[in-house]
């Protein structure tokens, strides 16, 4: 008897020894990522999960029916219960990283499911969750083509009832999210007509053509919806007011610094940047335009728009064609993946899956230059996509004119850097070799955004600080005049979101204070009325990662290395920058 109660308590001991707070975390994890995917179907697609609970992942659409959200609130509401009751104290750093994020998405989550309610108001997120579900199978190459192909058409099977909840979701909307759902609608439309018909094999092409039709009346009976019914129905506000976007700053953000702090700090700071374009404008101003004198009559703003203007509209003139456009960004990746390498900036993954390639119609309205779209975290080895945005054939001359001259020969350039080379691309792909598994899932879907954005941008100065153009002083003009734009992406999200900045306050702050072309200040102002506490995340992430590389350097002094610096950052995953310093 003595014997068995012994082992009945070596067993309890052994038990609690297993369910130490890292393990415990560690479950959680895993619960919360293979849970949510399986919320959200064409974004387990994305990932590279395919089956979860024996079901078939890839032949599912996400349900926003409302027994769906309410299972989906309650589910939050537990699982952040649970997650609460964990000793944060008996936490590695790298174990408090995950739980942050953890807590985070979920309060962004319920603050959507109960606040925000992009359910009933947003319908570019019906269309755009619809677009990536048909849309990843049919580039992403994890199977043959005739199994993609397969999900595909059990995806369009559910594309009727998937818009039917979509309307009757749909209690109003702003005009700008209907007009953009519309476009983008029109994208997917194409996508199931065109683009994914003319790659289905002979075999198949009956039975595409069968289960296509019903969901290309789906989807032209919501467009027509779109247009006569909800685009009608504008009671509903894209800003999120002081309150909402307060929190919404605080969850997304994880920089420990709040919204109207941030505010505060981008606009002390755009006074200094301008000052010093201003330095650099002027030597470049007495060889480009000898007879303006500098302008001495000029004082103050009125002087540093006038300069800095004029030489940024010099440094405009050359920039790519129409039609050359994107190869001129794939020439830009192959320069930049050189320079990289011959100064060994950071140690590059051994595999290149990146490819260059137009931005998909459906997801434009957000992505109206560019942007990056990962490989799997689960199934790194496919392929990873740098979106570069083409310019419409029936744009008129004089916007096509506007945007050449915003992405010019240098920044142009830049946007490479930062998508691709060693910007999101490198980042990104370093991350999917994180382990374990789920918390590769985890930093990789929720990854914190000013890690993301901030590497990005310190990838540029980076390059820029290493001699990339051979210390160009168009490049130093044209680099001061993003940082000036990643200022003023702060100033307008705070400011559009919770202080009532107006349309035309926004396009002044862009036009006249940041130097942007009427088209790119278009451009960003449709974008800060289609997302919300994103537009910071460039600002703070810069200065968060420039702290964290000089804290790390003044720890390591004499040993600092900034390969070594880099390399050992980028193999952490996007967890919330001072939980990366911690980890450090």
């Amino acid at each position: 008897m003595a014997k068995r109660a012994a082992l009945v308590l070596l067993l309890v001991i052994a038990a609690g020894c297993r369910s130490n707070p890292s393990e415990k975390l560690s479950n959680l994890t895993e619960e919360f990522v293979y849970t949510t995917l399986s919320f959200s179907p064409a974004t387990a697609t994305a990932v590279g999960l395919h089956e979860y609970q024996k079901q078939k992942l890839d032949d599912l659409l996400d349900d926003f029916s409302p027994p769906s959200l309410d299972k989906q609130q309650h589910f939050y509401e537990d699982f952040q219960s649970r997650l609460r009751q964990l000793p944060q104290d008996k936490l590695t750093p790298a174990d408090r990283a995950d739980y942050t994020i953890l807590d985070d998405q979920a309060s962004l989550a319920l603050l959507d499911l109960k606040e925000i309610h992009s359910a009933l108001h947003n319908p570019t997120m019906y269309v755009e969750t619809l677009g990536n579900a048909l849309f990843s199978p049919f580039i992403l190459e994890y199977a043959p083509k005739p199994q993609r192909v397969q999900s595909i058409m059990a995806r369009l099977q559910k594309v009727p009832l998937y818009l039917d909840q979509a309307s009757t979701n749909l209690t109003a909307a702003p005009l700008i999210w209907t007009q953009v759902a519309i476009d983008e609608n029109q994208g997917n439309i194409d996508l199931v007509d065109k683009a994914i018909r003319a790659q289905v094999p002979d075999n198949l092409k009956d039975n595409y053509a069968r289960v296509a039709r019903p969901a290309l009346d789906a989807m032209n009976k919501f467009q027509a919806y779109l247009k006569n019914s909800l685009s009608a129905r504008t009671d509903a506000d894209w800003r999120l007011g002081q309150d909402r976007y307060t929190r919404k700053f605080r969850y997304q953000m994880e920089v420990g610094v709040e919204a109207d702090t941030t505010l505060d700090q981008a606009e002390r700071q755009m006074k200094a940047v301008r000052a010093h374009m201003l330095e650099l404008a002027q030597p470049l101003h007495a060889q480009m335009f000898p007879s303006h004198k500098e302008h001495a009559d000029l004082t103050g703003e009125a002087r540093e728009n006038t300069v800095i203007g004029e030489v940024l509209g010099k440094i405009a003139d050359r920039h790519s064609t129409r039609e050359s456009y994107m190869d001129d960004a794939k020439r830009d990746l192959d320069e930049a993946r050189a320079f990289v390498q011959q100064q060994h900036l950071v140690t590059l993954p051994a595999n290149s899956n990146l490819q260059v390639i137009p931005t998909p119609v459906f997801m434009r309205g957000i992505y109206s230059v560019g942007g990056f779209n990962p490989a799997p975290p689960l199934e790194p080895q496919l392929g990873a996509f740098y979106w570069v945005t083409p310019i419409p054939p029936d744009w008129p001359a004089d916007r096509v004119e506007s945007k050449l001259r915003e992405y010019n020969f240098y920044k142009l350039k830049l946007l490479t850097i930062h998508e691709a080379m060693p910007g999101h691309y490198v980042q990104m792909q370093i991350a999917n070799d994180l382990q374990p598994p789920p918390r590769r899932l985890l930093r990789s879907i929720y990854g914190n955004g000013p890690y993301i954005e901030g590497w990005a941008q310190y990838a540029e100065q980076m390059m820029l600080d290493s001699g990339f153009l051979d210390h160009s002083p168009e490049m130093a003009l044209t680099f001061a005049k993003e940082e000036l734009r990643v200022i003023a992406n702060a100033i307008l999200d705070v400011r559009l979101q919770m202080l009532g900045m107006t349309d035309q306050e926004a396009l002044d702050l862009m036009e006249k204070q940041t130097f942007q072309e009427k088209e790119e200040a278009e451009g960003k102002l449709q974008r800060a009325k289609l997302s919300s506490a994103q537009l910071p995340t460039y600002f703070a992430g810069w200065r968060g990662w420039l702290k964290v590389r000089d804290d790390y350097k003044k720890a390591k002094g004499g040993a600092y290395n900034l390969t070594t610096f880099n390399d050992t950052a980028l193999r952490q995953g996007a967890v919330p920058l001072p939980s990366l310093g911690k980890m450090l």
